[in-house]
């Protein structure tokens, strides 16, 4: 089969050739007909993380090496199954969507359901070869969603942008008709989680994006207010007079957007960080004794949130986002688009 592997950290992707996969055990093969791009993706190709202060997070040190197949938002038919893989034959043949964010599955926290929380992480495109790849083997079908009569390229991103915004989201405790909840970046995921809170009943959401198509993009879903974040005292004035973010979820995770987000939070919000483009701030502990705020993180989604996304997205609660599809060996090319910036919405690899 054709897969297309990172060699070398910091270079571009390269066509493999690798042997059919053959199941044993419970392991399923899908074969994979859409697979979407993620900006997670370009961390893995450059190797490390950016902790702030020239210090990096080094993927080697988490045990990811080269080669690596890539791709975390994987959808295609079943092909075939190991033989204790727990799952009926009229199933061959089917579309699913695969949940990526695997754990050990043994620990505490995976039986609990947050595998994605796992200290032993396995997940798919990351641990494990995932969706830039002709096939991918799951171990074990329990991480298959029905995804019959779904739109694939669209169904296909919500194994990451949707299930990361979702999660973000469900994190969320405020007023939705009366408080405003500040979006920061308007990539893929925000795209997500602005379609998302709509869909779940937040009346008031406001978007803060450094580009203005970006913003015109955010008003035409729904935002009831759009900021220039690079515009600090403005934006930080537009919000004020909105009456100040409830809640922030900062989709960039930069230094300067969590630092901005922090900033426009009402006494009592909190500020959820999710994206990974890296950098640090420094907060003065006062300050979040004597305004009573809340900063923290969330990575990913658990396979129930999951589930819960692809119900509401089954019942038309949700509006989809805009998907473009690109030939598999075009991965090159969209991974440098979406390092320039230049996609609106999400790019999915489609055979």
């Amino acid at each position: 089969m054709r897969a297309y592997a990172v060699n070398c950290f910091c270079e571009p992707l390269e066509r493999v050739d690798r042997p059919d996969a053959r199941p044993v055990g419970t392991e399923v093969v899908v074969e994979v007909t859409r697979c979407g791009v993620c900006h997670t993706d370009l961390h893995i190709q450059d190797g490390y993380y950016d902790a702030g202060g020239g210090n990096k997070i080094l993927l080697a040190d988490r045990g990811v090496t080269p080669p690596v197949v890539m791709g975390h938002e994987v959808l295609g038919r079943l092909v075939a199954r190991g033989p204790e893989a727990p799952i009926a034959d009229a199933d061959i043949g089917k579309t699913f969507l695969v949940y990526p964010w695997l754990g050990c599955g043994v620990c505490e926290v995976c039986r609990r359901g947050d595998e994605n929380l796992c200290a032993r992480p396995q997940s798919l495109g990351v641990f494990r070869a995932g969706g830039y790849a002709e096939q991918c083997v799951v171990p074990h079908p329990k991480y298959l969603v029905d995804a019959t009569g779904l739109a694939p390229a669209l169904a296909s991103t919500f194994a990451c942008s949707g299930v990361t915004a979702y999660s973000a989201l469900r994190k969320v405790q405020i007023d939705k008709e009366k408080d405003l909840l500040l979006i920061m970046g308007l990539g893929g995921v925000g795209l997500s989680a602005l379609n998302i809170a709509r869909g779940l009943g937040y009346q008031r959401v406001a978007v803060a994006d450094i580009d203005a198509g970006k913003r015109e993009l955010a008003s035409r879903h729904g935002a009831a207010l759009t900021v220039d974040p690079r515009h600090a005292d403005a934006g930080a004035r537009s919000l004020a007079q909105a009456g100040g973010a409830a809640a922030a979820i900062d989709f960039v995770g930069a230094s300067a957007t969590t630092r901005f987000a922090v900033d426009v939070l009402q006494k009592g919000g909190t500020c959820i960080v999710v994206g990974l483009f890296g950098g640090d701030i420094t907060l003065p502990l006062p300050t979040l004794v004597l305004r009573a705020i809340s900063l923290r993180g969330s990575y990913v989604g658990n396979l129930a949130e999951l589930k819960e996304l692809v119900s509401l997205f089954r019942a038309g609660s949700i509006e989809p986002l805009p998907v473009e599809e690109v030939g598999f060996d075009d991965v090159n090319e969209a991974l440098m688009r979406l390092r320039a910036g230049k996609v609106h919405g999400r790019l999915v690899l489609a055979r």
